[in-house]
């Protein structure tokens, strides 16, 4: 009877335990899945609770969220995304929580370097990928090293922006087999020569495409991204733990892993 009732206490303090637990479900930006998704099995182990994971372009999440879908807390690939949904009464403050930065993916046999880079970029015969502006914050910062450019080379914003073919994020956009990097599949196939991209994602593509180069824009070209996080309005407490986790030193070494750098860290 002993041994039966001890059994019956255990399962009643699973049951409960399990009653307690939270589902919280996260929109974050797609650079974000390899590094979020191993936080967010951590977070899980470590908490009992489980995280729903949904990966997109920043731009296209933050719509839907604003839209009202079930979302508890937004990742985004930059500040401005949730910083609209904060100031719209939809979420609480913005935290940033990592940076990134574009760096430039090059095809096999393209002769360039970080000095001959924006040479290359406005050579009429090469092609330049960028991802979507407005959908993507990788094809916003693609146009804020344009806007550099014309600093450096009048003419080049208006060039730049007019030959940049942006190959991701749209309705039409062609995709990937399944396990293939965007990016590298898209200079692979001959779709781009040069592909503007955020460096975690070039590191990514260069492992499955070891003939392809990442090249480093220079100092007048650079442009970093702020990662931004948001818990939405009326999300379980457990949503807010989770990004105090995030924001946490296991997950920034994690985020550290994956090319990542820290929020405070100083460019």
């Amino acid at each position: 009877m002993r041994a039966f009732l001890a059994l019956l206490f255990i399962a009643l303090g699973q049951m409960t335990a399990s009653a307690r637990a939270d589902v919280i479900r996260l929109y974050a930006a797609g650079s974000l899945r390899a590094a979020l998704t191993e936080i967010a099995q951590a977070f899980g182990t470590e908490s009992g609770n489980t995280v729903q994971l949904k990966f997109g372009p920043s731009g296209l999440l933050k719509d839907e969220i604003g839209g009202g879908a079930a979302a508890d807390v937004f990742a985004s690939a930059n500040m401005e995304h949730p910083q609209a949904l904060h100031a719209m009464a939809k979420s609480g403050p913005v935290r940033m929580f990592a940076r990134n930065k574009l760096c430039a993916l090059v095809r096999p046999g393209l002769a360039t370097d970080s000095a001959s880079l924006l040479a290359a970029m406005l050579d009429p015969a090469v092609k330049l990928g960028i991802s979507t502006p407005k959908s993507d914050p990788s094809g916003d910062y693609a146009f804020e090293v344009f806007r550099k450019a014309e600093i450096i080379r009048p003419g080049a914003q208006a060039a730049l922006e007019k030959k940049a073919l942006q190959l991701m994020e749209r309705t039409d956009s062609p995709q990937p087999p399944e396990g293939e990097t965007i990016y590298g599949w898209n200079v692979a196939t001959g779709r781009a020569d040069i592909f503007l991209a955020y460096c975690t994602a070039t590191r990514d593509a260069a492992k499955q495409h070891p003939e392809q180069r990442i090249v480093e824009l220079p100092d007048a070209l650079s442009v970093g991204a702020d990662y931004g996080l948001t818990v939405i309005t009326g999300a379980p407490p457990a949503a807010t733990q989770f990004a105090e986790f995030i924001l946490g030193e296991p997950a920034q070494r994690i985020f550290g892993r994956y090319g990542f750098e820290p929020p405070t860290q100083s460019r």
